[in-house]
């Protein structure tokens, strides 16, 4: 991991150790809730692992709060400013790829905004998220193929999507050049209860 990867490990152990800790629950029960190993959460915990989205939605979601309690940097409320490049780069990929959190709200209705890059060939797949999440897309540059469930729709810059997150769903890039597109996700209830039918990822 870079040095910036290593801090985000670091943050991201220590508020799931605080959360976890705050609820007096051993390190097995949250990995039982969280449908994790217990070796991931101790790796997560000791910020020894850069964790996927995936493991990050399944360990916040068991906590009862939102992902972006986990990843972005602590400030006042009301108003939380992300400077460009301050975001949560929580995944990455040899081409070019990241997904970036830039911003996000607090439960129990978690609203979450990601800057998404593609690079020529990338393909991330998201698990189901929790009963009702919805997700919005807007392709800035390049083209970007949406799958959700057995359906596929390919956007070029400009083009947007809406559809429900809690089917299992991926971004994929099928053109030669990087693409870009901003997310947004409604997650309802967030943290309300443990995920179901998701794997570890």
């Amino acid at each position: 991991m870079d040095e910036g990867a290593t801090s985000l490990a670091v943050m991201i152990g220590a508020r799931v150790r605080q959360a976890r800790q705050s609820r007096r629950w051993t390190l097995d029960h949250l990995a039982e809730v969280a449908g994790v190993s217990r070796r991931m959460v101790v790796s997560v915990e000791q910020g020894s692992v850069n964790p996927s989205i995936g493991t990050l939605l399944r360990l916040s979601a068991a906590l009862g709060v939102g992902l972006p309690s986990l990843v972005e940097p602590a400030g006042p409320a009301p108003v939380q400013v992300t400077r460009c490049g301050q975001g949560a780069v929580l995944w990455r990929s040899d081409s070019g790829g990241r997904a970036v959190l830039v911003a996000g709200t607090d439960r129990p209705d978690v609203v979450e905004l990601w800057d998404w890059t593609l690079g020529a060939g990338d393909l991330h797949v998201s698990e189901a998220h929790t009963a009702g999440t919805k997700e919005l897309v807007q392709v800035q540059t390049g083209s970007v193929t949406i799958t959700v469930g057995d359906q596929s729709v390919t956007l070029e810059a400009g083009d947007a999507v809406a559809f429900g997150g809690d089917a299992a769903h991926s971004y994929a890039n099928p053109g030669t050049q990087r693409a870009t597109f901003s997310l947004a996700v409604f997650e309802p209830g967030a943290g309300s209860g443990p995920r179901s039918g998701v794997h570890d990822g």
